[in-house]
């Protein structure tokens, strides 16, 4: 797979979001290998980690988000089933399915009914070790202040306007990868 490739496709080089999607992947890419480096007992697939880490955020383009560069018609919420779809369509499906699964600590089918969320009704939790690795690692990085990770405090405390099932799966992941 040429990762770089792919992103080339949907992202310019030398345009503002690019930088800030590169900067964000490549954050939360050296965060999640850096998790895999100290727990080698986890024995997870290390390569894969890369490359969906470095992808996982691929739908953002396709999104409102004006504050990063992002001038799509979309609700930000729903960059990761649209990252989703697209890597799918790019024969990445496995990879697809951490897009689709990073947000929060995951969505439940639940959450994005009761929470009347425009994005599918199935669920949007990270199932396998990797998955699990990549959402933990995103949620240190902000894509509106690249290369500062955010403290635990912080993120629990973002986390918490989710709900406190939330805080419970960071704080589950805190005890495994930290």
């Amino acid at each position: 797979m040429d990762v770089q490739a792919i992103i080339d496709k949907h992202y310019t080089r030398g345009t503002r979001l690019y930088d800030i999607f590169m900067s964000h992947a490549t954050d939360v890419t050296n965060k999640a290998l850096s998790i895999v480096q100290n727990h080698p007992e986890l024995a997870v697939d290390t390569r894969f980690i890369e490359e969906a880490a470095l992808l996982h955020d691929i739908g953002i383009y396709l999104t409102r988000a004006p504050h990063i560069g992002c001038k799509g018609r979309y609700p930000y919420i729903c960059h990761g089933y649209l990252g989703q779809e697209l890597l799918t369509a790019e024969g990445y499906p496995k990879h697809g399915l951490v897009c689709e699964r990073h947000t929060g600590t995951g969505l439940s089918l639940e959450s994005i009914i009761q929470r009347k969320l425009p994005i599918p009704h199935r669920d949007m939790r990270p199932q396998s070790l990797e998955e699990k690795i990549i959402c933990f690692a995103d949620k240190f990085y902000s894509k509106s202040t690249p290369g500062k990770e955010k403290p635990i405090k912080k993120i629990r405390l973002g986390l918490k306007r989710h709900g406190w099932h939330q805080v419970k799966v960071f704080d589950e992941w805190c005890e495994l990868f930290l």
